[in-house]
């Protein structure tokens, strides 16, 4: 149960949120909730959306069944006399190719038809120039919260630090924080005349103030669910925030992208996530009561997220999880056009190579190539890597030689695969190296390498160098893997659970497209196979 801090005048809203700002400090509130009443309010929410604005191949989420879901809830919600908002936990930018093309208009504009209440700001949303961002903003029509988010000229957030809503006979507040991590993991660029403060700092002197103006402090954050507070080498996340700072009732998380199945109550505060991609709408209900929270109920509701069963005959069959949700017919009209535009803009033009890029199956699961040494490459720098290492069962097709396009690259790399960093110890890269090192020739295991050289000597790695040079026990290499090997794919060591394991939210394909934009034309004979592995 966590306590309510309660008080200011109420404007008469039955069962609706009306947002109303505020920024000066005020004195304490009397409450206007009537004594001995139940409040029922529930918190709808998604994050992590990553430009999953339409369906996948296999007819899973998109936001034209999230609508039909949650106008179905919205009204199951107002018949038992509740009232509720929606808000997410960011990262709308980022993730699929026909929404990065668009600058993720048809997510925006889709999110408007959902009518979100607010959302924090995810680190993806400064992967593009302000310009964008403030449109995505107008497309949006609702607010972007993030109070340590600082314009360094003016000192104020860049946007709106908190949004206080008016809903029935209760107050409540919903502040934004953003990870610090953000000033490393966003393009520079666009951070440009920006300070990212500690969430945890600007909380400490904001949440007493919220508590003197509302009822119900909620964070909408894009901070990241660490279990137990151990955050390794990322920024601290919402647990952390929880425990330093008393007074948040509810923390509506992104970044991570963790399924958490029930909320994780941490000094008080409940802490809940929705995995990514709007695969899951959360829903929490909380029954208020005299000021206090005196129950809440939570789940995850797959959004026609579907699973493989084995027929009579051994064949495997995808059949939905739960009942299958209809498409809303006018949030598909108004996203279809875009999905179309963004299948055209995948023949355009990204960039050159001069030569045969050898991604074929039978070689590239033998041997070191070209093209895997490329991908490689592409991920290590990408998240500032030491060491990139591929899995050669990812690697799809070769590149022909000639215009690059975005739909050659999906042919290459078509899983949707996430770019993950961990940092290691000279030990612990030793071990992956060992482990990563031993898959057999001729398997999807086998791997391709960039930055890194060693001997497999009685099946371990040994004479391991990172640039060139030794490694050294007492120095930190950084790996970068795809998010599929990382949750132990192909048996790879998982490292998902690692303390230091980040999942940086670009996508494999994007990323290779990326760097044939920055580097056209590539020469083949710069990513000649290195040999970087004697077996």
């Amino acid at each position: 149960m966590t306590s309510m801090k309660r008080y200011i005048s109420h404007f008469a809203v039955s069962g609706v949120a009306l947002a109303i700002a505020g920024c000066a400090s005020v004195g304490q509130q009397a409450p206007t909730w009537e004594a001995d009443q139940e409040y029922k309010l529930t918190i709808l929410h998604t994050n992590d959306h990553h430009g999953r604005f339409w369906e996948n191949r296999n007819g899973e989420y998109g936001m034209a069944a999230r609508k039909t879901l949650i106008d179905n809830l919205r009204e199951e919600i107002a018949l038992e006399g509740g009232a509720s908002l929606l808000l997410s936990g960011g990262d709308i930018n980022t993730g699929i190719p026909e929404s990065d093309l668009q600058d993720a208009e048809p997510d925006f504009k889709g999110m408007n038809m959902l009518q979100y209440d607010a959302m924090a700001l995810g680190n993806h949303e400064f992967d593009n120039s302000r310009e964008v961002l403030i449109q995505q903003q107008k497309w949006a029509g609702f607010p972007f919260l993030s109070a340590n988010v600082i314009d360094a000229e003016t000192g104020d957030p860049l946007f709106d630090a908190y949004k206080i809503f008016e809903v029935n006979d209760l107050r409540v507040a919903v502040v934004g924080f953003t990870t610090d991590d953000t000033i490393k993991l966003g393009n520079p660029e666009y951070l440009e005349g920006l300070e990212i403060k500690t969430p945890v700092e600007v909380a400490t002197d904001l949440i007493p103030e919220l508590n003197k103006k509302a009822d119900l402090v909620v964070a909408t954050t894009h901070m990241g669910h660490y279990s137990n507070g151990n955050y390794g080498g990322n920024a601290p996340g919402d647990v952390t925030l929880a425990r330093s700072v008393p007074g948040i009732d509810v923390i509506v998380g992104g970044h991570s992208q963790n399924k958490l199945e029930k909320p994780d109550e941490q000094n008080g505060t409940l802490i809940v996530q929705a995995q990514e991609w709007g695969k899951y709408v959360g829903r929490l209900d909380l029954v208020i009561k005299n000021g206090d929270i005196v129950s809440s109920d939570y789940r995850l509701i797959p959004v026609n997220l579907k699973k493989k069963v084995v027929q009579a005959d051994g064949t495997k069959k995808r059949v939905f999880i739960e009942q299958e949700i209809a498409q809303d017919p006018a949030m598909l009209a108004m996203l279809k056009p875009y999905q179309e535009k963004g299948q055209e803009e995948l023949l355009v033009e990204i960039g050159f190579v001069d030569d045969l890029l050898v991604g074929d199956r039978s070689v590239v699961r033998k041997q070191e190539t070209n093209l895997g040494n490329l991908i490689a490459k592409a991920m290590r720098e990408k998240v500032g890597a030491d060491v990139g290492i591929m899995n050669s069962g990812g690697i799809r097709d070769n590149m022909e030689a000639g215009v690059v396009t975005y739909k050659s690259v999906l042919k290459v790399q078509p899983f949707g695969n996430m770019v993950s960093s961990v940092d290691l110890s000279a030990a612990e890269l030793t071990d992956y190296l060992t482990a990563v090192g031993s898959k057999q020739a001729g398997s999807g295991a086998f791997a391709q390498f960039d930055g890194v050289s060693f001997a497999m000597r009685n099946g371990t790695a040994t004479n391991i160098k990172v640039d060139g040079q030794p490694i050294k026990d007492d120095q930190t290499y950084r790996i970068a893997i795809n998010s599929y090997v990382a949750t132990g794919g192909d048996g790879y060591p998982k490292m998902t659970g690692h303390a230091n394991y980040n999942n940086s939210g670009y996508v494999d394909a994007d990323v290779l497209v990326e760097y044939f934009k920055e580097n056209s034309p590539v020469l083949t004979n710069t990513l000649a196979p290195s040999g970087a592995v004697s077996r």
